[in-house]
Protein backbone atom coordinates (compact mmCIF):
# COMPACT_ATOMS: atom_id res chain seq x y z
CA UNK A 1 0.00 0.00 0.00
CA UNK A 2 2.84 2.30 0.89
CA UNK A 3 4.18 2.03 -2.65
CA UNK A 4 1.00 3.67 -3.98
CA UNK A 5 1.11 6.65 -1.64
CA UNK A 6 3.08 8.93 -4.06
CA UNK A 7 0.49 8.28 -6.74
CA UNK A 8 -2.38 8.99 -4.33
CA UNK A 9 -0.70 12.20 -3.17
CA UNK A 10 -0.19 13.33 -6.78
CA UNK A 11 -3.83 12.65 -7.65
CA UNK A 12 -5.00 14.47 -4.53
CA UNK A 13 -2.73 17.44 -5.30
CA UNK A 14 -3.98 17.68 -8.88
CA UNK A 15 -7.58 17.37 -7.70
CA UNK A 16 -7.03 20.11 -5.14
CA UNK A 17 -5.46 22.37 -7.74
CA UNK A 18 -8.40 21.71 -10.09
CA UNK A 19 -10.90 22.69 -7.39
CA UNK A 20 -8.85 25.77 -6.52
CA UNK A 21 -8.55 26.91 -10.15
CA UNK A 22 -12.27 26.26 -10.65
CA UNK A 23 -13.14 28.49 -7.71
CA UNK A 24 -10.78 31.22 -8.96
CA UNK A 25 -12.24 31.11 -12.47
CA UNK A 26 -15.79 31.14 -11.10
CA UNK A 27 -15.08 34.21 -8.98
CA UNK A 28 -13.31 35.93 -11.90
CA UNK A 29 -16.24 35.20 -14.19
CA UNK A 30 -18.65 36.82 -11.74
CA UNK A 31 -16.38 39.80 -11.08
CA UNK A 32 -15.43 40.58 -14.69
CA UNK A 33 -18.54 39.36 -16.52
CA UNK A 34 -20.23 41.78 -18.92
CA UNK A 35 -23.98 41.89 -18.62
CA UNK A 36 -25.60 41.02 -21.96
CA UNK A 37 -28.85 42.70 -22.86
CA UNK A 38 -31.38 40.02 -23.72
CA UNK A 39 -32.77 42.30 -26.42
CA UNK A 40 -29.60 41.78 -28.48
CA UNK A 41 -30.31 38.10 -29.01
CA UNK A 42 -33.99 38.88 -29.66
CA UNK A 43 -33.12 41.45 -32.34
CA UNK A 44 -30.55 39.07 -33.81
CA UNK A 45 -33.24 36.43 -34.18
CA UNK A 46 -35.59 38.92 -35.86
CA UNK A 47 -33.25 40.05 -38.66
CA UNK A 48 -32.83 38.29 -42.00
CA UNK A 49 -29.59 36.58 -40.97
CA UNK A 50 -27.83 37.00 -44.31
CA UNK A 51 -24.83 38.91 -42.89
CA UNK A 52 -24.96 40.90 -46.13
CA UNK A 53 -23.79 44.21 -44.65
CA UNK A 54 -26.62 46.20 -46.24
CA UNK A 55 -27.37 47.74 -42.85
CA UNK A 56 -23.91 49.32 -42.76
CA UNK A 57 -22.51 46.99 -40.08
CA UNK A 58 -20.11 44.07 -40.27
CA UNK A 59 -22.87 41.52 -39.79
CA UNK A 60 -26.18 40.74 -38.14
CA UNK A 61 -24.61 40.44 -34.67
CA UNK A 62 -23.04 43.89 -34.91
CA UNK A 63 -26.29 45.34 -36.25
CA UNK A 64 -28.32 43.82 -33.40
CA UNK A 65 -25.95 45.34 -30.84
CA UNK A 66 -26.14 48.72 -32.57
CA UNK A 67 -29.95 48.63 -32.53
CA UNK A 68 -30.03 47.96 -28.79
CA UNK A 69 -27.48 50.75 -28.20
CA UNK A 70 -29.74 53.09 -30.13
CA UNK A 71 -27.20 53.65 -32.89
CA UNK A 72 -29.04 51.89 -35.73
CA UNK A 73 -32.61 52.19 -36.96
CA UNK A 74 -35.03 49.28 -37.10
CA UNK A 75 -35.52 49.62 -40.86
CA UNK A 76 -31.82 49.33 -41.77
CA UNK A 77 -32.17 45.58 -42.39
CA UNK A 78 -33.60 45.82 -45.90
CA UNK A 79 -33.59 42.04 -46.56
CA UNK A 80 -35.86 41.56 -43.55
CA UNK A 81 -38.49 43.95 -44.89
CA UNK A 82 -41.50 45.18 -42.95
CA UNK A 83 -41.70 41.96 -40.90
CA UNK A 84 -38.27 42.60 -39.39
CA UNK A 85 -39.03 46.27 -38.78
CA UNK A 86 -42.19 45.42 -36.85
CA UNK A 87 -40.42 42.72 -34.84
CA UNK A 88 -37.50 44.98 -33.87
CA UNK A 89 -39.79 47.86 -32.96
CA UNK A 90 -41.83 45.51 -30.77
CA UNK A 91 -38.66 44.35 -29.00
CA UNK A 92 -37.43 47.91 -28.51
CA UNK A 93 -40.85 49.30 -27.64
CA UNK A 94 -40.97 51.70 -30.57
CA UNK A 95 -43.65 52.66 -33.09
CA UNK A 96 -43.56 50.48 -36.19
CA UNK A 97 -42.65 52.29 -39.36
CA UNK A 98 -41.52 50.10 -42.24
CA UNK A 99 -39.17 51.46 -44.87
CA UNK A 100 -40.46 51.76 -48.40
CA UNK A 101 -39.54 48.45 -50.07
CA UNK A 102 -36.72 48.82 -52.58
CA UNK A 103 -35.83 46.62 -55.51
CA UNK A 104 -32.75 46.52 -57.72
CA UNK A 105 -33.26 47.67 -61.31
CA UNK A 106 -30.68 46.91 -63.99
CA UNK A 107 -30.99 50.00 -66.16
CA UNK A 108 -29.95 48.37 -69.40
CA UNK A 109 -31.57 46.47 -72.26
CA UNK A 110 -28.36 45.78 -74.14
CA UNK A 111 -29.12 42.18 -75.06
CA UNK A 112 -27.04 40.21 -77.53
CA UNK A 113 -29.38 41.36 -80.31
CA UNK A 114 -29.60 45.00 -79.24
CA UNK A 115 -26.02 45.98 -78.45
CA UNK A 116 -23.21 46.05 -81.02
CA UNK A 117 -20.15 43.92 -80.15
CA UNK A 118 -16.67 45.39 -80.00
CA UNK A 119 -14.63 42.19 -79.71
CA UNK A 120 -14.92 38.60 -78.48
CA UNK A 121 -13.88 38.38 -74.84
CA UNK A 122 -12.41 35.10 -73.59
CA UNK A 123 -10.70 36.15 -70.37
CA UNK A 124 -11.68 35.90 -66.71
CA UNK A 125 -15.45 35.75 -66.26
CA UNK A 126 -15.68 39.10 -64.51
CA UNK A 127 -17.45 42.29 -65.56
CA UNK A 128 -14.84 44.40 -63.82
CA UNK A 129 -11.96 42.62 -65.54
CA UNK A 130 -13.60 42.78 -68.97
CA UNK A 131 -14.48 46.47 -68.57
CA UNK A 132 -10.80 47.27 -68.12
CA UNK A 133 -9.89 45.98 -71.58
CA UNK A 134 -10.57 48.64 -74.21
CA UNK A 135 -13.82 49.63 -72.54
CA UNK A 136 -15.32 46.15 -72.53
CA UNK A 137 -16.50 43.66 -75.17
CA UNK A 138 -19.64 45.64 -76.07
CA UNK A 139 -19.77 48.88 -78.04
CA UNK A 140 -21.75 50.59 -75.27
CA UNK A 141 -19.40 51.50 -72.45
CA UNK A 142 -22.33 52.34 -70.17
CA UNK A 143 -24.27 49.07 -70.43
CA UNK A 144 -24.34 45.67 -68.75
CA UNK A 145 -21.27 43.55 -69.45
CA UNK A 146 -23.22 40.40 -68.66
CA UNK A 147 -20.52 38.34 -66.91
CA UNK A 148 -22.29 38.15 -63.56
CA UNK A 149 -20.33 40.07 -60.92
CA UNK A 150 -23.72 41.01 -59.48
CA UNK A 151 -24.78 37.35 -59.34
CA UNK A 152 -21.77 36.34 -57.28
CA UNK A 153 -22.53 39.08 -54.75
CA UNK A 154 -26.26 38.40 -54.43
CA UNK A 155 -26.81 36.17 -51.41
CA UNK A 156 -30.44 35.55 -52.30
CA UNK A 157 -30.16 34.30 -55.89
CA UNK A 158 -32.30 37.14 -57.20
CA UNK A 159 -30.22 37.88 -60.33
CA UNK A 160 -29.63 35.90 -63.49
CA UNK A 161 -28.11 36.64 -66.90
CA UNK A 162 -30.74 36.53 -69.64
CA UNK A 163 -29.63 37.04 -73.23
CA UNK A 164 -26.48 38.86 -72.14
CA UNK A 165 -28.10 41.19 -69.59
CA UNK A 166 -28.53 40.89 -65.82
CA UNK A 167 -32.19 40.51 -64.84
CA UNK A 168 -33.55 40.91 -61.29
CA UNK A 169 -36.39 38.78 -59.93
CA UNK A 170 -38.51 41.27 -57.99
CA UNK A 171 -40.12 38.53 -55.92
CA UNK A 172 -36.74 37.34 -54.63
CA UNK A 173 -34.82 40.63 -54.40
CA UNK A 174 -34.58 41.85 -50.80
CA UNK A 175 -33.08 45.25 -51.56
CA UNK A 176 -29.78 44.46 -49.82
CA UNK A 177 -27.81 46.67 -52.31
CA UNK A 178 -24.88 44.24 -52.62
CA UNK A 179 -25.27 44.05 -56.40
CA UNK A 180 -25.10 47.84 -56.69
CA UNK A 181 -21.58 47.91 -55.27
CA UNK A 182 -20.51 44.92 -57.37
CA UNK A 183 -21.46 46.43 -60.76
CA UNK A 184 -18.46 48.21 -62.35
CA UNK A 185 -20.77 50.16 -64.69
CA UNK A 186 -23.07 51.46 -61.92
CA UNK A 187 -26.14 50.49 -63.93
CA UNK A 188 -27.92 48.76 -61.03
CA UNK A 189 -30.00 51.19 -59.04
CA UNK A 190 -32.13 50.70 -55.95
CA UNK A 191 -35.58 52.10 -56.60
CA UNK A 192 -38.89 51.96 -54.72
CA UNK A 193 -40.80 48.90 -55.84
CA UNK A 194 -43.79 51.06 -56.73
CA UNK A 195 -41.67 53.24 -59.03
CA UNK A 196 -42.91 51.36 -62.05
CA UNK A 197 -41.64 53.65 -64.80
CA UNK A 198 -37.88 53.40 -65.29
CA UNK A 199 -35.48 54.69 -67.94
CA UNK A 200 -33.62 51.48 -68.80
CA UNK A 201 -30.52 53.15 -70.19
CA UNK A 202 -27.53 55.15 -68.96
CA UNK A 203 -25.78 55.76 -72.28
CA UNK A 204 -24.48 59.35 -72.23
CA UNK A 205 -23.15 59.31 -75.80
CA UNK A 206 -24.71 61.70 -78.30
CA UNK A 207 -27.79 60.37 -80.06
CA UNK A 208 -26.19 59.24 -83.31
CA UNK A 209 -23.42 57.33 -81.56
CA UNK A 210 -25.75 55.88 -78.93
CA UNK A 211 -28.05 54.58 -81.66
CA UNK A 212 -25.13 52.82 -83.36
CA UNK A 213 -24.04 51.26 -80.09
CA UNK A 214 -27.42 49.89 -79.00
CA UNK A 215 -30.87 49.57 -80.56
CA UNK A 216 -32.58 50.58 -77.32
CA UNK A 217 -30.23 53.36 -76.18
CA UNK A 218 -31.60 56.72 -75.06
CA UNK A 219 -30.76 59.23 -77.79
CA UNK A 220 -31.74 62.33 -75.84
CA UNK A 221 -34.51 63.30 -78.28
CA UNK A 222 -36.56 64.90 -75.46
CA UNK A 223 -39.87 63.58 -76.75
CA UNK A 224 -40.51 62.25 -73.26
CA UNK A 225 -39.98 65.75 -71.84
CA UNK A 226 -42.59 67.23 -74.15
CA UNK A 227 -45.11 64.45 -73.50
CA UNK A 228 -44.89 64.45 -69.70
CA UNK A 229 -47.85 66.38 -68.24
CA UNK A 230 -46.19 66.71 -64.81
CA UNK A 231 -42.77 67.86 -66.05
CA UNK A 232 -41.22 64.87 -64.27
CA UNK A 233 -38.70 63.73 -66.87
CA UNK A 234 -35.75 65.63 -68.31
CA UNK A 235 -32.73 64.77 -70.42
CA UNK A 236 -29.53 65.26 -68.42
CA UNK A 237 -26.13 64.51 -69.98
CA UNK A 238 -27.86 62.85 -72.91
CA UNK A 239 -30.02 60.50 -70.80
CA UNK A 240 -33.63 60.87 -69.66
CA UNK A 241 -33.97 61.10 -65.86
CA UNK A 242 -37.28 60.69 -64.01
CA UNK A 243 -38.11 62.70 -60.90
CA UNK A 244 -39.95 60.11 -58.82
CA UNK A 245 -41.30 62.72 -56.41
CA UNK A 246 -43.49 64.27 -59.12
CA UNK A 247 -43.98 61.34 -61.53
CA UNK A 248 -47.64 60.28 -61.74
CA UNK A 249 -46.88 57.06 -63.65
CA UNK A 250 -49.21 58.09 -66.44
CA UNK A 251 -47.06 56.28 -69.00
CA UNK A 252 -46.99 59.14 -71.52
CA UNK A 253 -43.20 59.02 -71.77
CA UNK A 254 -43.28 55.28 -72.40
CA UNK A 255 -45.56 55.56 -75.39
CA UNK A 256 -43.60 58.32 -77.16
CA UNK A 257 -40.06 56.96 -76.67
CA UNK A 258 -38.83 55.99 -80.16
CA UNK A 259 -36.09 53.75 -78.74
CA UNK A 260 -38.35 51.90 -76.27
CA UNK A 261 -35.86 52.55 -73.49
CA UNK A 262 -38.47 53.74 -70.98
CA UNK A 263 -40.16 50.73 -69.40
CA UNK A 264 -43.27 50.42 -67.28
CA UNK A 265 -42.98 47.65 -64.68
CA UNK A 266 -46.67 47.02 -64.13
CA UNK A 267 -48.13 44.48 -61.75
CA UNK A 268 -51.55 42.94 -61.36
CA UNK A 269 -54.15 43.13 -64.12
CA UNK A 270 -54.46 42.27 -67.79
CA UNK A 271 -53.00 45.58 -68.91
CA UNK A 272 -50.05 44.96 -66.63
CA UNK A 273 -49.53 41.51 -68.11
CA UNK A 274 -49.58 42.93 -71.62
CA UNK A 275 -46.94 45.47 -70.69
CA UNK A 276 -44.80 42.78 -69.10
CA UNK A 277 -45.16 40.63 -72.21
CA UNK A 278 -44.10 43.50 -74.44
CA UNK A 279 -41.03 44.04 -72.25
CA UNK A 280 -40.15 40.34 -72.40
CA UNK A 281 -40.42 40.36 -76.20
CA UNK A 282 -38.14 43.39 -76.32
CA UNK A 283 -35.52 41.66 -74.21
CA UNK A 284 -35.85 38.39 -76.10
CA UNK A 285 -36.82 39.13 -79.71
CA UNK A 286 -37.99 36.24 -81.82
CA UNK A 287 -35.95 35.21 -84.77
CA UNK A 288 -37.56 35.61 -88.20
Amino acid sequence: MQQYLPIIYAIAALGGLGVLFGLVLGLADKKFSVEVDERVSAVRAAVAGANCGACGYAGCDAYAEAVVRGEASANACTPGGSKTVKAINAIMGLDSKAADPLVARVRCQGTCENVSPRYDYSGVSSCRAASGISGGPNACEFGCVGLGDCISHCAFGAISIVNGVAVVNDDVCTGCTMCVAACPRSIIQMLPKDQTIVVMCRNEAIGRIARLQCKTACVGCKRCEKACPSDSIHVVNGVAIIDESTCTRCGACVSVCPMHCIVNFYEGDAEDEAAATAQAELLNPKED
